[in-house]
């Protein structure tokens, strides 16, 4: 968890996560040190992250690889104890950049990026922590591997590809109760013998904590609400 610098003017977005995550873990009899929080800045500049790391922030997660090489190299020699997560899907042609920029990757979910990645790693001697993307709604139009194939994949992902996964994660149906999925991922990771589960976003992370959350993303209920530019960049 987060320890907000003494005196400083946190962000007022990170201060009110910060008080929801204690809660949170209290009601759910977990210690909040279990709980790692995200600061999701995608689409943010570095100047509107900037005084978030300065409340004391220190883990973020960027969607896509070239927006957050263009924004965290800089940042990182300035905080240089930043921890930088992916979150969003991975191509296979960005997969050298991902493992030298990035500390965690949350979205391994298919044999040829598993088998890339683990040659990449190899080859630079990084090794990101890796999270396998289970898409627990089985929506066609989400990356992740899907429920019933987790199992199998996770072992090729340790027997063929000698990667060590952490963990898992998912990004719930927006129409669907959530809570149905975060205990359908902890399933998943309880039978795998996986400690690490990335889940829970502004609007569902409390939950997620109930059901064993190690990680929540957050990112309006800390920026406030992102501007995305009218064409894909």
């Amino acid at each position: 968890m987060v320890t907000l610098a003494s005196g400083s003017i946190a962000h007022r977005g990170l201060a009110d996560v910060i008080a929801r995550i204690e809660a949170a873990c209290k009601a759910a009899n977990r210690s909040a040190q279990d709980v790692t929080l995200i600061a999701v800045s995608k689409t943010f500049e570095p100047e509107e992250i900037v005084p978030v790391i300065e409340a004391g922030q220190r883990v973020f997660g960027e969607n896509r690889v070239q927006e957050a090489k263009s924004k965290f190299p800089h940042l990182c020699e300035r905080f240089s104890d930043i921890e930088l997560h992916l979150i969003g899907p991975l191509q296979t042609n960005k997969v050298k950049e991902a493992v030298a920029l990035f500390d965690a990757i949350h979205t391994v979910d298919r044999p040829k990026l598993a088998a890339e990645l683990a040659k990449e790693m190899e080859k630079q001697g990084r090794r990101p922590k890796l999270l396998v993307q289970v898409n627990t709604g089985a929506e066609p139009q989400k990356a992740g591997v899907l429920p019933q194939d987790a199992d199998a994949f996770l072992k090729s992902c340790r027997e063929e590809w000698g990667l060590e996964i952490a963990g898992l994660m998912c990004i719930p149906p927006v129409e669907e109760e959530p809570a149905l999925h975060f205990a359908l991922l902890d399933k998943i990771a309880k039978r795998n013998g996986l400690a690490e589960l990335s889940m829970g976003m502004s609007g569902d992370f409390e939950t997620a904590i109930a059901f064993g959350a190690t990680y929540v993303r957050v990112g309006s209920a800390i920026f406030g609400a992102r501007a995305y530019p009218a064409t894909p960049g």
